[in-house]
């Protein structure tokens, strides 16, 4: 066991005092005690609740939409339209219902996902250190914390070892923040050596031992994060969704002021002018997008969970089928992430038991993380040598830090003290005196094997009390830690596979350049081209951007170097993903537009990341990759079909008011035509995708949108005009009539032109339909022809007509698909724009970082 530094005797009596203010003590709280001011003070969480069914039904009426559809049913109500208001009270009810049933769904898979992601502290309970969930933490606990631990509440610091803290999140400022244990310094997270910790805030370097001062709400963290309110930061997705609901906005608003002025200017009563042109305004919305959306997502997250991909937001499922870069860690993606010890080696090359005996005492069982520190390297070398621990106490530690990359320990072995370092060779070698080109020589045979080398060196010691980074010099090389931990089977060909997803992989890790070169080529990974730590020291931001586009690997890289590489590659146009599982990823995921961990990573990274990997492997990543497409596909299928169908028969409404001295279909006809149209469209995240579909990324074109609607709508008024001539000049249509053949083929043309737009290949043919889809649109237009003929047509305003009109409207669906077939081979032969990447504001980071203060299922981050 390694005894912790003590106190000295001033900084114990401050300590003492901070202790007894809150109640507590250096053995920290009982359990008894700490019970009791969790009931009075509550959950260590920002925001709390669970799954509720009733929030979720009152959220879905924050619509716009579903506001026009009321207003729309209550005048209809008003001016005696009985069955206009029912139409659209059974369109109110259809999509408050679906959104309402998908999005209490998600909210339950949510709350499942987050009672598996509890972040636990080492706490002192009845003089024992144990893990508390951090939610469970109250004030008087005290806690101890390495580096990479997110500070789980506003702490006062008791005693620590060269800490500093990244307060980013509270100030913007990038530089870590010194840290100190004296009551004297500012208490504030930007002027200077403070002797308080902030929720949300993460521990750079060092170590502390502090009390908890306040919990949740009250935390500097918790009253920025309810400031913001309780929305998070919009991803990409849901900016198209609004851009995309503006687009309509202006159409819908210029077609009903359009058709109303028409009507007022033909003599028309004021009333039946305005129903009328409310009507259209609803007509040529797709009044069930919202249903759609939360179906297709739910859908898709089913599928990613079967596929072992957790999404904590199930809007990041658009985002993950965008991302055309990956960055990944190498440790455990593309190697098998079991390391195992090898051999020890001297300077000379020779096997050497002392120099295990000397990595064994050195290291630091607070810090978790690669390097030096008391991570996976560490377990493996005890694991595999048990037997040559012995009893040296250890004195003093200067822990592990992703800066200087090594640990130093000071150790008293019966009376003889020496300082041992230990760490990434680089960092070692440069401290060492006497080091022999011979054996810098054995060093890079070693990394050009593609194992993982740690170097360890000594310095009498005697008489030294503490230690410090500054006492890192004149040290002796005593030998090489080597350890195994080979590419993975599988790594090559997924890979591969990601690329023919058009991904291209890049790998950031902490470990050597020629280690990474080694384990990348014989992957497939272009290896021509690495910039190291030290290369992008070297670089300023432009520079930076204008190469890492052609860059693959980045080796010896610190967090903050990552972070500033996943900027980079946004700047030159990529949507970029990481992949990372430790303490040294958490910020890289943050910075990413898709963070990315695994259910075996550690808390802060599970808390950054957007999507759990069940399964840490790049084949599982590109399945949902692939997932993510798909629903991203068939959401875009619907918007397609909906706003050309739906622009082209509101076109025909505006010329055919024009000339008819009738109005050519009922506003609770153009309503009941428009909801069975989309009810038809409810089985569309059932439908196959493409495989061309899934072989690039997908991303919201707005733009695109607009020309689709105003290229592909007219078609469908070719065709309503067509429809008018048949039954005016050769069926010579009563009003009732007309309206009735209109109706019948508007639904079956906009119905069945899913099939040509669901594809850009042959439909039918050579893609075919989902049964479902198929199914619903059959069955939706039987439904329709039933309607105009059933006891209930004369309320709807129907008449029967003559079978020959049938024949047309059979003549005119084949047309129509022909004609939107051709026309979308020349529109998708235009190449499409590339989107701008993603930024992610303060409050998206805002709303990730307080995901580990979670309670009782789902603890909202406020954002």
């Amino acid at each position: 066991m390694s005894d912790r530094p003590s106190l000295d005797a001033a900084a114990s009596m401050q300590a003492t005092e901070v202790l007894t203010a809150l109640g507590t003590s250096d053995t920290g709280l009982t359990s008894g005690e700490a019970e009791q001011r969790l009931a009075a003070d509550g959950p260590n969480a920002v925001r709390t609740h669970h799954a509720s069914l009733w929030r979720t039904l009152i959220e879905q009426f924050r619509s716009p939409l579903l506001m026009l559809l009321l207003a729309a049913a209550l005048v209809s109500a008003i001016v005696g339209e009985g069955t206009d208001a029912l139409i659209i009270a059974v369109i109110v009810a259809a999509s408050v219902g679906l959104g309402t049933a998908n999005e209490f769904r998600a909210d339950r898979a949510a709350e499942a996902l987050h009672s598996q992601i509890r972040p636990e502290v080492s706490t002192l309970r009845d003089g024992n250190a144990v893990d508390v969930e951090a939610t469970r933490l109250v004030p008087g606990d005290v806690v101890s914390l390495g580096i990479g631990a997110i500070v789980p509440a506003d702490l006062r610091i008791v005693s620590e070892k060269d800490l500093e803290c990244d307060e980013s999140i509270l100030t913007g400022e990038s530089l870590p923040v010194e840290k100190t244990a004296d009551p004297a310094a500012s208490a504030t997270p930007k002027d200077g050596p403070s002797p308080a910790m902030f929720m949300g805030t993460v521990v750079h370097r060092g170590s502390a031992q502090a009390v908890v001062v306040s919990t949740g709400a009250n935390t500097r963290f918790g009253a920025i994060a309810l400031g913001l309110g309780e929305r998070h930061a919009p991803t990409e997705f849901q900016v198209g969704l609004t851009k995309f609901s503006a687009l309509l906005a202006k159409v819908a608003g210029a077609l009903s002021v359009a058709i109303l002025v028409i009507n007022i200017a033909l003599g028309r009563p004021l009333i039946d002018a305005v129903l009328f042109s409310l009507a259209i305004a609803v007509g040529i919305t797709p009044q069930l997008l919202p249903a759609v959306v939360s179906t297709s997502l739910a859908t898709g997250a089913h599928r990613l969970a079967e596929r072992k991909v957790l999404v904590k937001r199930l809007v990041s499922i658009e985002d993950l089928g965008d991302i055309d870069v990956l960055f990944s860690d190498k440790t455990g993606t593309l190697t098998e992430g079991k390391i195992t010890f090898e051999r020890a080696i001297d300077p000379s090359g020779a096997e050497s038991d002392d120099v295990v005996k000397l990595g064994l005492q050195c290291t630091d069982t607070m810090v978790s993380g690669g390097g030096g520190g008391g991570g996976p390297l560490d377990e493996a070398l005890r694991d595999a040598n048990k037997a040559a621990a012995d009893g040296a106490r250890v004195i003093d530690i200067v822990p592990f830090d992703h800066d200087r990359r090594r640990t130093s320990v000071l150790v008293d072995d019966d009376g003889h003290r020496l300082q041992i370092t230990k760490g990434a060779p680089e960092s070692v070698l440069e401290l060492c005196d006497g080091v022999t080109d011979a054996t810098r020589d054995i060093l890079t045979k070693e990394f050009e094997r593609g194992v993982r080398v740690v170097a360890v060196a000594s310095r009498a010691a005697d008489g030294v009390q503490q230690l410090s980074a500054d006492d890192e010099h004149g040290l002796t090389l005593d030998g090489f830690l080597v350890f195994q931990d080979p590419p993975k089977a599988s790594a090559a060909a997924s890979i591969k596979r990601l690329a023919q997803l058009g991904l291209r992989v890049k790998i950031v890790t902490g470990d050597n350049a020629i280690v990474a070169k080694s384990v990348c080529g014989s992957l497939g990974i272009p290896a021509d081209k690495v910039l190291t730590g030290d290369d992008l020291d070297g670089m300023d931001d432009a520079a930076l951007d204008a190469q890492v586009d052609d860059v693959s690997i980045f080796a010896r890289v610190s967090p903050e170097q990552k972070a500033r590489i996943l900027r980079a590659q946004r700047n030159a146009g990529s949507a970029v993903a990481f992949i990372g599982d430790g303490v040294n990823d958490a910020l890289a995921l943050h910075h990413a537009d898709v963070g990315i961990s695994v259910d075996t990573a550690v808390d802060v990274a599970k808390d950054a990341a957007d999507i759990i990997l069940l399964e840490h492997d790049l084949d599982v990543l590109a399945d949902g990759i692939v997932e993510g497409r798909r629903t991203f596909a068939n959401t875009i299928k619907y918007v397609r079909m909906g706003t050309s169908s739906n622009f082209g028969n509101m076109f025909s409404v505006t010329i055919a008011a024009a000339f008819l001295p009738f109005l050519p279909m009922l506003p609770s006809q153009i309503l009941l035509n428009n909801l069975l149209y989309d009810m038809s469209q409810l089985t569309i995240p059932t439908d196959h995708v493409d495989e061309e579909q899934l072989v690039r990324p997908s991303h919201w074109d707005v733009g695109s949108i607009r020309k689709f609607m105003f290229r592909f709508g007219p078609i469908s008024s070719v065709f309503d005009i067509a429809t008018f001539l048949v039954l005016i000049h050769v069926l010579h249509a009563s009003a009732p009539e007309f309206r009735t053949g209109w109706f019948i083929e508007s639904l079956a043309t906009q119905t069945f032109v899913v099939f040509a737009i669901r594809t850009l290949r042959v439909p039918f043919f050579r893609s075919r339909p989902s049964l479902p889809l198929a199914l619903s649109a059959a069955g939706v237009l039987a439904v329709g022809v039933y309607l105009t003929r059933s006891p209930l047509a004369p309320t709807l305003g129907f008449a029967p007509l003559p079978g020959t009109f049938y024949v047309v409207v059979a003549a005119f669906i084949v047309a129509y698909m022909i004609a939107v077939d051709l026309a979308k081979l020349a529109f998708f032969r235009t190449p499409g724009t590339r989107k701008t990447p993603l930024r992610r504001s303060a409050t998206h980071r805002v709303a990730r970082i307080a995901a580990p203060w979670r309670h009782s299922g789902v603890a909202e981050p406020a954002a």
